[in-house]
């Protein structure tokens, strides 16, 4: 604490959570769009029950190391900031529909750019900047006034609305993450791959260990710091934010975080022998790649995450707006997918 400022340690974090997710992408195939079109598409339902174990085990995390009093749940933008569920399904639907359009989410784009794709270097920049425009451009009134962010007034999420009925914390805890890891384990695909299954853990640990980063460093930092775990919509264009100014709020997790995916794929590409220079040969493939990060980057604003901040780490913290933002951003993905494979390019 004495030889960083509380930014600098909150990009560590960030870092090496990030570099577990990159490393999981190139290594243990862990890609959000990707399972959703081999399950649609591809007759395979490895990657989509990934999700189960991912889910499953940054459950158990969070949700342990907040009794534990190691998280700050309370202090994640899913408990502090009113849920609106209008909000979760529009932009859900908006960011799924953009990935199939562009071929990767936010953090598989970032995933993709460390392999040496330079397509996903462009999706990257115009996420990141569309992001923006809606975030705090042009675009933030007209945001506001449609889906206007409220201070929660009290306990929300799915813990403190199922307490009401009479179900306690830990039995809801235990039978979810029950539900979603036998689910998973349901699959002999995945149970055949112990290397997927190993990823799918590595990544739910890497958003427990975010999170408990975060919340000690917000308790000990003298500077304010919120509670994060990884996302990978807004923090993109603060990222390139501190890239092109190193200010704008300096570094912090999610720049870390950002940095560390790429550099985890890169290491993970590397190792596989995937590494290898890709650029866009087809005008019109690119101009859907644009189209498609664009719709990203003002649905996950929308939405306030992505498939990963909202369907991993959301999820994991219990919010009501995780589920219903992965429900939603898989059937925007799947009407882009059907749009697309259904041979109507719309570029």
């Amino acid at each position: 604490m004495d030889d960083f400022s509380a930014g600098g340690l909150a990009a560590l974090i960030g870092l090496a959570a990030g570099l577990v997710l990159g490393l999981a992408a190139r290594l243990g195939d862990f890609c959000t769009l990707g399972a959703l079109e081999s399950a649609l598409y591809g007759g395979e339902q490895r990657r989509a029950r990934m999700w189960g174990v991912v889910l499953a085990t940054a459950i158990l995390g969070v949700q342990l190391g907040a009794m534990a009093g190691l998280i700050d749940l309370g202090g994640t933008i899913y408990h502090t900031v009113a849920w609106q569920p209008l909000a979760s399904i529009a932009g859900g639907l908006v960011f799924g529909y953009g990935m199939a359009l562009a071929g990767n989410c936010g953090f598989g784009a970032l995933a993709r750019m460390g392999g040496g794709d330079l397509r996903a270097l462009v999706i990257v920049l115009v996420m990141g900047i569309a992001g923006f425009v809606a975030l705090s451009g042009p675009l933030a009134a007209l945001r506001i006034v449609i889906f206007p962010q409220r201070d929660a007034t009290g306990p929300q999420g799915m813990l403190a609305d199922l307490a009401a009925l009479g179900l306690p914390p830990g039995v809801v805890v235990i039978l979810l993450a029950g539900a979603l890891l036998a689910w998973a384990l349901a699959s002999a695909e995945l149970r055949a791959s112990p290397r997927a299954i190993g990823w799918s853990v590595a990544v739910g640990l890497s958003v427990t260990g975010a999170l408990i980063g975060t919340s000690w460093l917000a308790a000990t930092a003298m500077e304010p710091v919120g509670v994060e775990g990884p996302s990978y919509t807004a923090p993109i264009g603060r990222t390139l934010i501190y890239l092109m100014t190193a200010s704008g709020g300096g570094l912090s997790f999610a720049v870390g975080s950002v940095l560390g995916v790429v550099m985890g794929a890169l290491a993970g590409s590397i190792r596989r022998g995937l590494f290898r220079w890709e650029a866009c040969d087809d005008p019109r493939e690119l101009g859907r790649q644009i189209g498609g990060a664009a719709l990203m980057g003002v649905g996950g604003v929308v939405a306030m995450g992505c498939s990963v901040g909202q369907g991993v780490t959301g999820f994991a913290t219990l919010a009501w707006s995780g589920p219903v933002t992965l429900i939603a951003i898989c059937i925007g993905g799947w009407l882009g997918l059907r749009q697309l494979i259904g041979g109507r390019d719309i570029a």
